[in-house]
C-alpha cells in the first residue's frame, strides 16, 4: 500500500483506524487516496482475500478533519453500527482549536443550518427558512493560549461542517479553516479539529468499545497546547 494505515483495533466485524488530516473519508472527485479504499486494501492484503474486501462506511469525517473512525467488516455490523449512529448511541468527542476564546466557558449551541451543495458551504439560517436542519452541540473550553483556545466538543446532531460553522457563528472559527475561518489568522495546513474519542457498542459481542487517541502534539495547531493530558485524564 502506498500509504500506511494507522489501525487502533480490528476483529472480524470492525476496523478502527485513524484518519489523517486532509484525506477524504471516501473517494471523491479529487481522485486522491481516500480512507475507505485504504482500509479495503489493508484487509484484502492482510487476510489474502480474493476480489474486493467488503468494508462498510458507517460515518464520515470532513476531509480536513482528522481522528478516529470505525469501519464495518460485514453487512450485519454495518447495519447495526449505522443504527447506533442514528439512535445517538455512538458517541464522538472532538477536540477543536479556535481563534480567541468563547465568551462562555461551556455552552450548548443550537442553530439551523442549510447547505449550498454547489459551493459545498453550510450557512446558519433562520428557523423559518425552508430546507434547514437543526444543529446542536456542546463545548467546553479546556485551555486558552494567547489568541487561541482548545475546546472539547460533543455533537448531538451530526450535521455537515457543523462544528466549523457553529463555532464560526459565535466569532470563534477554527484555526486553519479556510472555508469558515478568518483571513487575519495565519493559515495552517491542518484544520484545528480532531475526532479524539469514539464510543460504540460492538455489533456482535455487545461490549462497550471506547477508543481515545490525541492528534500529533508536535504539529500545528496542537503543539501550543498540552493536548495529551486530556486523554490521560480521560476528559
Amino acid at each position: 500500500m502506498e500509504k500506511q494505515l494507522d489501525v487502533l483495533y480490528e476483529d472480524n466485524q470492525v476496523v478502527v483506524v485513524l484518519k489523517p488530516h486532509n484525506m477524504p473519508s471516501q473517494a471523491d472527485e479529487s481522485g486522491d487516496m481516500d480512507l475507505l479504499s485504504l482500509v479495503k486494501a489493508y484487509v484484502k492484503e492482510k487476510y489474502n482475500k480474493s476480489g474486493e474486501a467488503f468494508i462498510g462506511l458507517v460515518h464520515r469525517l470532513d476531509r480536513p478533519t482528522g481522528g478516529i473512525m470505525v469501519f464495518a467488516r460485514t453487512s450485519k455490523a454495518a447495519a447495526r453500527l449505522s443504527q447506533e449512529l442514528q439512535n445517538g448511541q455512538m458517541k464522538k468527542t472532538y477536540y477543536a482549536v479556535c481563534a480567541g476564546c468563547p465568551q462562555e466557558k461551556s455552552a450548548t449551541l443550537v442553530n439551523f443550518l442549510k447547505k449550498d451543495e454547489k459551493q459545498n458551504i453550510v450557512r446558519i439560517v433562520p428557523q423559518s427558512e425552508e430546507g434547514n436542519k437543526r444543529a446542536e452541540l456542546n463545548y467546553k473550553v479546556l485551555e486558552v493560549n494567547g489568541d487561541a483556545s482548545l475546546l472539547s466538543v460533543n455533537i448531538i446532531t451530526g450535521r455537515s461542517h457543523q462544528i466549523r460553522v457553529q463555532l464560526a457563528g459565535i466569532g470563534n472559527p477554527l484555526l486553519g479553516d479556510n472555508k469558515y475561518g478568518r483571513s487575519k489568522f495565519k493559515p495552517s495546513k491542518n484544520l484545528g479539529l480532531w475526532a479524539g474519542r469514539l464510543e460504540f457498542i460492538h455489533p456482535t459481542t455487545k461490549e462497550k468499545m471506547v477508543f481515545a487517541c490525541p492528534p500529533d502534539e508536535t504539529s500545528e495547531p496542537w503543539k501550543t497546547f498540552n493536548i495529551k493530558k486530556y486523554f490521560i485524564m480521560g476528559r
